[in-house]
């Protein structure tokens, strides 16, 4: 007997026993069947037992024709769905393939609008996780009888990130009560009690849950109640608190989500209204743009320069076939991308020698990269054109954060992971480049002229268009962006406005003070110098590494109390503080990343040089950290005049 007939028994055996006697010919109302699929009737019997056909038939006939008034469950987490938003469909008689949306893929597509407008998200697969499905469902099957309740626990993303606010808004319109009870427990958000102590996930998983009960009460119209509670701590007090729990005696807090992000997240109105008068950093950069994604990472990027040319000669030598360098470098086609073809083309450039860079893979981690159009799917020249082979500056940041936000700067190409390893990273180049008057090169600064004035009229300086200014009379593009940096590196900043980092680009104060406009473009400066590795302070190491050995990274981990980061073994890094190597820019702890990133490889003096210096970088970033607050805090604090 099959396992779900068998367990189809058991169920209704115990339910007797409890005393509960069936009418003749009732069975136990329970189906099995995949919610998302469309419900339909199948007549056919199938050819492994006709049981099934039996429960396909019956369930089909709940999904689509009867009344559901209650709708439960812990549905899967998993943003590659294992249940299809799209299918290729064959025609047999045109021989010929088409895409079509599933049932259920169709009805996600609701939730790509917002304010009857596009949700216009570059990458929206969230919205195709199967609890975001799972929800969807349920909320459709509500509507359809007029009246119920949807309840489910899951990933707690929905709450407040960006690519759902379409989805928020719809459920918005669907339930007169949503109550959202938040988890928390996110691991890979490193959350912790507002005390600072430990909080722990209800389940083994990274992803923080929430629970949420939607409530569509028949006939009612108006303006949607939505309730809020928190639930922090350890596993064992969240699940004794929640058998205690009841719906009327939980202390909720009831509040109206507001466009444009209709977050399920109370806000403080107060301090959102004091974010809004900053500048956004997509209104003080003219233009901007995603990391270059090379789709062929393993190809294109390489600890060693002489390795990556030797692919790059192999790539361009034609008397070697196409299916050999397939097999060799494991380079697949794509739509837009045929290795035969980019292979004669490569082959047929004179110039392609000077392709050869390196890259920012990764923080303090500069690697060879070969930028060219033939062999990187999405070059992004109409922004890397001002970063390669340029003096320029930039900085990377996040539209929205499913880490921990943060900002970083560089003089190089980046790539679309160099920042955060799960949100998309944009790329604010200080100066562009074009050619002027006689096919001279000229810069002019890549800044909003009228950020520009809105600054220079604050300090009352005059804006000079390059370098940087003497911050009595003048200012410069180089100064604004040392000052943009340091404010960005406030801790009190990242802390007083991280709800609203999560969720759009970051905005910037002004000041009209100039003793802080100059103290903050000083630390800005230093901290800058420091993350580009050019700081004369790296060569101040305050680390060893004592034993001699292989120096192959192994495996890779951290013994507190010796402050020690070991390679293997035998070999580590010894004086390394907690708090640096804890310390981490976009969701990467970075003295862990470096070592991982080479497991495997022999680490060459220069490596082992470069990772003490990395080291000594983000202990003086955590000392410049405070130094930026402890300047604000000295000229008035926040919010900045």
């Amino acid at each position: 007997m099959a396992p779900y007939a068998v367990a189809h028994l058991k169920l209704g055996l115990l339910l007797k026993e409890k005393g509960f006697d069936f009418p003749p010919g009732q069975r136990l109302g329970v189906y099995l069947t995949n919610t998302l699929d469309e419900g339909f009737k199948k007549a056919e019997v199938l050819p492994l037992a006709g049981f099934i056909t039996e429960e396909s038939n019956s369930a089909a006939r709940i999904k689509k024709e009867d009344p559901i008034e209650v709708v439960l469950g812990n549905p899967p987490y998993a943003v590659h769905s294992a249940n299809a938003s799209i299918r290729q469909i064959h025609d047999p008689l045109t021989g010929k393939t088409k895409t079509k949306r599933t049932w259920i893929g169709s009805l996600i597509e609701d939730y790509k609008q917002v304010d009857d407008k596009p949700l216009e998200e570059q990458n929206p697969k969230m919205l195709h996780d199967d609890y975001v499905k799972f929800l969807r469902w349920g909320q459709w099957r509500i509507t359809q009888t007029g009246r119920g309740v949807l309840a489910m626990i899951t990933n707690h993303g929905y709450l407040d990130n960006p690519t759902f606010r379409g989805m928020r808004q719809q459920l918005m319109q669907s339930f007169s009560e949503i109550y959202l009870l938040n988890l928390h427990g996110n691991a890979r958000k490193k959350e912790v009690c507002p005390d600072g102590s430990k909080d722990e996930n209800v389940f083994d998983i990274q992803q923080g849950v929430a629970i949420g009960m939607f409530v569509k009460k028949p006939g009612e119209g108006g303006e949607t109640r939505i309730f809020y509670t928190d639930l922090w701590g350890l596993r064992e007090d969240k699940y004794a608190a929640l058998a205690e729990m009841k719906l009327p005696s939980t202390q909720w807090q009831e509040f109206q989500p507001v466009p444009p992000y209709y977050l399920f997240i109370p806000q403080d109105t107060s301090i959102k209204i004091e974010y809004e008068r900053f500048w956004k950093v997509t209104e003080i950069f003219q233009i901007y743009s995603t990391g270059v994604k090379t789709h062929r990472d393993h190809f294109v990027i390489d600890f060693d320069m002489v390795v990556l040319r030797q692919k790059i000669i192999d790539f361009r030598e034609l008397t070697i076939s196409d299916e050999a360098i397939r097999n060799k470098y494991d380079l697949s086609d794509t739509r837009d991308w045929k290795l035969g073809q980019r292979r004669k083309l490569l082959a047929n450039d004179n110039q392609w020698d000077k392709s050869f860079t390196t890259c920012l893979y990764r923080h303090f981690d500069f690697i060879p990269y070969y930028h060219h159009n033939d062999t990187v799917e999405l070059p992004k020249n109409d922004i890397m054109q001002h970063m390669f082979g340029r003096h320029n500056f930039a900085i990377i940041t996040t539209r929205q954060t499913r880490d921990q936000w943060s900002v970083l700067i560089t003089t190089r190409i980046i790539n679309h992971k160099s920042l955060a390893a799960y949100d998309t990273n944009y790329l604010f180049p200080l100066y562009l480049y074009h050619k002027g008057l006689f096919e001279q090169e000229e810069l002019t600064p890549n800044l909003n002229p009228n950020f520009l004035e809105d600054l220079a009229g604050q300090l009352r300086m005059t804006f000079v268009p390059e370098g940087r200014g003497d911050l009595e009379t003048t200012t410069g593009p180089e100064d604004v962006f040392s000052y943009a940096y340091a404010v960005l590196y406030s801790p009190t900043y990242r802390k007083r406005y991280s709800e609203f980092l999560k969720g759009d680009f970051p905005r910037l104060p002004l000041t009209s003070n100039k003793a802080l406009f100059a103290a903050l473009v000083s630390l800005g400066a230093e901290l800058a110098s420091l993350h580009l590795m050019e700081s004369p302070a790296l060569d101040k190491l305050i680390t060893r590494f004592p034993v001699a050995g292989s120096q192959v990274v192994e495996e890779v981990h951290y013994l507190d109390s010796a402050r020690r980061v070991y390679i293997n073994s035998e070999q580590y890094f010894e004086g390394v503080p907690p708090d640096v190597w804890g310390f981490t820019i976009g969701g990467y702890q970075v003295c862990h990343k470096w070592l991982k990133d080479r497991k495997g490889r022999t680490l060459t003096f220069e490596d082992l040089h470069q990772y003490q210096k990395i080291i000594v970088a983000l202990a003086e970033t955590i000392r410049l950290m405070a130094e930026i607050d402890a300047a604000i805090d000295a000229h008035g604090g926040w919010p900045m005049d």
